[in-house]
């Protein structure tokens, strides 16, 4: 009794007897932050900094660098432009709709378990799967994406690039066994050098663009004249070829995006997470707007999107519209640094990948859909069993320097991009059914720790949009003389799965959805309030900035 009235003095929310009820008993539901036994538990280990990073780090990938080319290639100027703006308010209304989730109830497994919170055991158990499988077979794929990158010095293949997926693959394991602060301190290093990099690519971009560079030739909006604003996809004429070719740097930027959500996973190991959380997802909008509309922006009108090395697409610098610019400016040595900081995003990439897939099969254990083995953790809060694991899928990497066996290792990478747009889709189905819940228990959201003024409007948006684009998303295959089977069942299959996993673990489980007054909002409230410390104040105007930037 003293513990639920200390709980109740704390909190606004728990405003049911049966909730406060619910904070001292044994948690039933397998929340393990707070288990105890051999099960173990995670420990915030994450600092405002490195959850910022991870923020950002989510956002900027190789898509940006090199996704890019395509999407010029198919769209135009102004068509890459409106597909990055689009896809980018997508993504904004993603995390918004998860930063209200998350930075209020910051508990191991991210949206996945919040799925089985709000709505039902069903869903989170097709989430979870999904969300697992499409970040440990995305660990191999960046791996074999080290081994191309480092190609662009090595021509000639001098080096077998199976050494260069396994220097990669230890790296990765060793940064994800040292556990979230390792972890966070690598991604704030890597997130910073990438960064950085777009940074100084924008910057000189607008440079090359008025003529700065050794050949002097100003550009100004040139290839939005000619070849055009927009491209005629696969020479099909009037609008409807234009907007194909939009559509087109749609499904590629929607890939670009995936990703952001990492912050979710991250959560659970975040220090003072309802003042963290909120302030990195209050700057989402900054970071999608600086660096990829800025950055494709710059693209638009740095190469024409006729231009031959669009097409080289063998996955080095070599490849990037950016690189292409600085090469036809007579700049020499750039492309090899932005090769070496494309390697950094690879490995990146890769750390975050392991990390996020061990975190999601944790959070399916928690939920009482995986084996209760991937809860044991150390001392320390490393989840070694679930880490272990995940990182056997690393070996997979080696399918690809194998020709037959790369082209079957393809296929099921192909299969990550589609999964990680359902991810989305659950996530908004989950914050819908959380509004209700909030409305319908008269809790006001703007005492949360973040609350948005667009919803629930937002989320419907996220709702409709993936749901949009995942259903057309191979839609290249039903044009004329494209077909081609093995593309239509990579592309679909997920979304095929999807609805199968659901309806299997509701026949199985018989549970039926959360009703909205019967949601609870207070359980494990006591045991984030209490993680909670006081933070320290800036001691001058430096710290001042860095607090505020961070």
């Amino acid at each position: 009794m003293d513990e639920q009235k200390v709980v109740t003095e704390k909190t606004p929310y728990n405003h049911q007897s049966s909730d406060v009820e619910s904070i001292s008993r044994s948690d039933k539901d397998g929340l393990p932050a707070y288990a105890e036994g051999n099960q173990g538990k995670l420990v915030r280990q994450l600092k405002n900094r490195h959850v910022a990073m991870i923020s950002i780090g989510g956002v900027i990938g190789t898509g940006l660098f090199l996704g890019t080319a395509n999407s010029l290639r198919d769209g135009g100027p102004v068509g890459l432009l409106l597909g990055y703006i689009t896809m980018g308010s997508i993504c904004y209304a993603v995390m918004v709709s998860l930063g209200e989730m998350v930075s209020f109830l910051p508990i191991p497994g991210g949206h996945i378990k919040l799925a089985e919170r709000f709505v039902d055991p069903s869903l989170s158990f097709a989430m979870g799967w999904n969300y697992w499988y499409n970040w440990t077979v995305v660990l191999p794929a960046e791996l074999s994406a080290a081994a191309v990158l480092v190609a662009f010095w090595d021509r000639e293949l001098t080096v077998n690039p199976a050494v260069w997926v396994a220097v990669t693959m230890v790296v990765v394991i060793i940064i994800n066994f040292l556990g979230a602060g390792a972890y966070g301190e690598a991604e704030f290093i890597f997130s910073s050098i990438k960064v950085i990099t777009i940074v100084g690519l924008i910057i000189l971009g607008i440079v090359l663009d008025l003529g700065g560079g050794p050949t002097h030739d100003r550009l100004g909006f040139r290839y939005w004249k000619n070849p055009g604003p927009f491209v005629q996809f696969n020479g099909i004429p009037g609008a409807k070829g234009r907007f194909l070719g939009w559509w087109a740097v749609m499904t590629q930027a929607a890939f670009s995006f995936i990703g952001t959500e990492i912050v979710a996973i991250a959560a659970a190991e975040a220090k003072n997470p309802r003042r963290n959380l909120p302030r990195a997802i209050k700057r989402v909008y900054i970071r999608i707007l600086l660096f990829y509309i800025g950055g494709t922006a710059v693209i638009s009108v740095l190469v024409p999107s006729n231009e031959n090395g669009l097409k080289l697409g063998d996955g080095t610098a070599a490849s990037s519209p950016f690189v292409i610019a600085i090469t036809n400016s007579g700049i020499k040595v750039l492309p090899h640094i932005i090769n070496a900081c494309l390697l950094s995003s690879a490995w990146s990439a890769a750390s975050s990948d392991l990390y996020t897939s061990s975190r999601a099969i944790y959070g399916l254990a928690a939920a009482g859909n995986a084996p209760k083995i991937f809860l044991k953790t150390t001392k320390k809060g490393l989840p070694w069993v679930a880490v272990t694991f995940c990182a056997l899928f690393s070996c997979l990497g080696f399918m690809s320097v194998s020709q037959s066996a790369g082209t079957v290792f393809q296929y099921f990478a192909n299969m990550t991009s589609v999964a990680g747009l359902i991810t989305w889709f659950g996530i908004s189905i989950t914050y819908l059914r959380f509004y209700a819940g909030l409305k319908a228990q008269g809790i006001d959201r703007k005492k949360l720790p973040f609350y948005s003024k667009t919803q629930p409007y937002a989320a419907w948006y996220v709702l409709v949009s993936t749901f949009l684009i995942c259903l057309t998303s191979g839609w290249r295959v039903f044009l004329k003389g494209n077909w081609d089977t093995a593309t239509f069942i990579t592309t679909y299959l997920p979304l095929m799965l999807f609805p199968v996993w659901y309806a299997g673990s509701y026949v199985w489980r018989r549970t039926p959805p959360v009703k909205a007054k019967d949601m609870d909002f207070v359980s494990n409230l006591a045991e984030i309030e209490a993680d909670e410390v006081p933070e320290t104040p800036p001691r001058n105007k430096a710290e001042a900035f860095w607090k505020w930037l961070m």
